[in-house]
C-alpha cells in the first residue's frame, strides 16, 4: 500500500513541524510502514497553544445552541465516515475492523451526547435571604491539554474533548506516536464541518519531545492524561509547577469475581469477553479471575475450552483478536510470562507466540492458573491477553484479594444473589463495578479510579465538571 504523509493541525492549518522531521507508523500486523507524521516538540506544541489562546475568546463567547449544533454535524460526519476511520484505525493500532468501527461510532456518540449538554449545564441560585441573590456561573477552563493513549486512539479524543469543546474550551491533542492517525483525520472532518482555527490542535510527536511541553506549558489551563501510573505522577509534578487541575485514568488490575451460584457459561464468556478484548489493551481489563473454590476446577475447563476457539489474525481480517500494539508491548507482555512461571503460575492456555505468524506483535490468549494474590502477575498491569486465575473460599475473602491492589479501576460480579452483589458493589474500592456482565455501560455512565487508578471522571455528566470552573456572584439588594 502507498505509504500516506501526515503533517500537524496547528490553527486551522497544516503545517510541517518546526524540526522538519517525521517518524513512522507502523502496522502492528504486519510491522510495515503504513504513514510518516510529523514529529513536533516544544515550538510546534507553542504554536498548537498560542493558537487554541487566540480562539479561546470567540468559542467561549459563541451560543451554547451553535457550539452544540458543530458537535452534532460532527457526530454525523463521523459516522458517515466510519469505514474509512475504522480502517485506519485498525491499520494503526492492530485492533479488528469490526471493534474499530465500533469505537468509531462510539466516539461519534461522545460528540452526540455533550452536543446535548452544551445548553443544559446550568448554574444555580442560592439562598441567602430577602437582601441577596445570590447564583453561580459555569464557565469554561480555558484552554485544554488532551494527552491520548494508544488503545483507544479516537474513542479517547471524543471522551474528553467533546466535553470539553462543548462547555467551550479549546483543545490540543498530543497523540501516542504508536497511533497518531485517527487524531488527524478527525481534524479534517472538524474542518468541513465549520469549526474555527484553533478551537482542535494536534501535535504529534514523542513523550520527552511533545508531552512534556504540552503538560508544563504555561498557558495550558487544565490537563488529561490517561496512560501509566508513572507518567501521571510526572504530570502531576508537572502541573503541581503552574497550579493546574488535571485529570487523570491511569492502569488498573480489576478483579472479575465468580460465584458459584452463577450461570457458569455467562461467567465464562464475560470473563474471555473481559481480558482479550483488544488483545486485553484496555485500562479496565479483568485481568484477575477471582472464582469460588467450589467451581474453580469446571471453569478453568470451560474457559481454556472457550480460549482454544478464539481467532487470532490481521486487524483488517476481522479476527475475534488482533496483536498487540508494538514490539515495546510484545516484549512487555513476554517478560511478565517469564515472571508468571517463575513465581510457580501454571499455564493453562496460550502462553507464546502463536506459531502460524512469523510476523506482527501477535500473542496467545493466555490463562495464569493456580496464581496466588502475593505474585507479580496478580498485582502489575501486563496489558495483553494474559489472565491470572485466582481462588477464594468465601465472599470475605473474595473481596480481600479483590481490593489488595494498589489499583481500583473497576470490577467486576457474577452471582445470582442481589444481596451478595450490593454489598460487594458497596464494599469494592473501584469506581465502576459490572454485576452479570463486563464492560456493561457506555458513554453515558461516569468511568475514574480509586486509588493509584487515578482520579476524576470522564464520560457522562460528570466530565463537563472537568472542563468547567464556578464562579459564584452575590449581589446586595437595597
Amino acid at each position: 500500500m502507498k505509504v500516506r504523509e501526515f503533517k500537524q493541525f496547528i490553527g486551522g492549518e497544516w503545517a510541517a513541524p518546526a524540526s522538519g522531521q517525521t517518524f513512522e507508523s507502523l502496522d502492528p500486523s504486519t510491522e510495515e510502514v503504513i504513514a510518516t507524521v510529523g514529529r513536533g516538540d516544544a515550538a510546534d506544541i507553542d504554536a498548537a497553544v498560542n493558537a487554541a489562546r487566540a480562539a479561546f475568546p470567540a468559542w467561549r463567547d459563541r451560543k451554547p445552541k451553535e457550539r452544540a449544533r458543530l458537535l452534532y454535524d460532527l457526530a454525523r460526519a463521523i459516522e458517515a465516515h466510519a469505514d474509512d476511520l475504522a480502517h485506519w484505525e485498525t491499520l494503526d493500532s492492530g485492533k479488528p475492523l469490526p471493534r474499530a468501527r465500533g469505537e468509531v461510532l462510539s466516539t461519534a456518540r461522545y460528540f452526540e451526547f455533550y452536543a446535548g449538554a452544551a445548553d443544559k449545564y446550568y448554574g444555580e441560585t442560592i439562598p441567602l435571604g430577602a437582601d441577596y441573590i445570590d447564583f453561580t456561573l459555569r464557565e469554561p477552563m480555558g484552554v485544554t491539554a488532551h494527552i491520548v493513549p494508544w488503545n483507544f486512539p479516537l474513542n479517547m479524543i471524543g471522551r474528553s474533548v467533546a466535553p470539553a469543546l462543548a462547555l467551550g474550551n479549546t483543545a490540543v491533542v498530543k497523540p501516542a506516536e504508536q497511533t497518531p492517525l485517527t487524531a488527524l483525520l478527525l481534524a479534517e472532518l472538524m474542518q468541513e464541518v465549520g469549526f474555527p482555527a484553533g478551537v482542535y490542535n494536534v501535535v504529534n510527536g514523542f513523550g520527552i519531545e511533545a508531552g512534556a511541553p504540552l503538560t508544563a506549558h504555561p498557558d495550558i489551563d487544565c490537563i488529561t492524561f490517561t496512560g501509566s501510573v508513572e507518567t501521571g505522577r510526572i504530570i502531576m509534578k508537572t502541573a503541581a509547577e503552574h497550579i493546574k487541575p488535571v485529570v487523570l485514568e491511569l492502569g488498573g488490575k480489576s478483579p472479575n469475581i465468580i460465584f458459584a451460584d452463577t450461570d457458569l457459561g455467562l461467567a465464562v464468556a464475560e470473563a474471555a469477553k473481559g481480558i482479550y478484548s483488544n488483545t486485553g489493551q484496555v485500562c479496565s481489563a479483568g485481568s484477575r479471575v477471582l472464582v469460588e473454590a467450589g467451581i474453580r476446577d469446571a471453569f478453568v475447563e470451560q474457559l481454556v475450552a472457550h480460549t482454544s476457539r478464539i481467532k487470532i489474525g490481521r486487524g483488517v481480517d476481522s479476527p475475534e483478536m488482533g496483536p498487540l500494539v508494538s514490539r515495546e508491548q510484545y516484549e512487555r507482555v513476554e517478560v511478565y510470562m517469564g515472571i508468571g512461571r517463575e513465581e510457580g503460575a501454571e499455564v493453562a492456555a496460550g502462553g507464546a507466540r502463536p506459531p502460524e505468524f512469523d510476523k506482527g506483535y501477535f500473542w496467545q490468549p493466555t490463562i495464569l492458573d493456580r496464581v496466588t494474590p502475593d505474585m507479580r502477575v496478580a498485582q502489575e498491569e501486563i496489558f495483553g491477553p494474559v489472565l491470572a486465575v485466582l481462588t477464594f473460599e468465601d465472599e470475605a475473602e473474595a473481596l480481600e484479594i479483590a481490593n489488595g491492589v494498589r489499583y481500583g479501576l473497576v470490577a467486576g460480579i457474577f452471582t445470582n444473589d442481589i444481596n451478595k452483589a450490593m454489598r460487594l458493589a458497596r464494599d469494592l474500592k473501584a469506581g465502576q463495578v459490572y454485576v452479570n456482565e463486563y464492560f456493561a455501560g457506555g458513554e453515558e455512565t461516569p468511568f475514574g479510579g480509586y486509588k493509584q487508578s487515578g482520579f476524576g471522571r470522564e464520560k457522562g455528566l460528570e466530565a463537563l465538571a472537568n472542563y468547567s470552573q464556578v464562579k459564584n456572584v452575590a449581589i446586595r439588594i437595597r
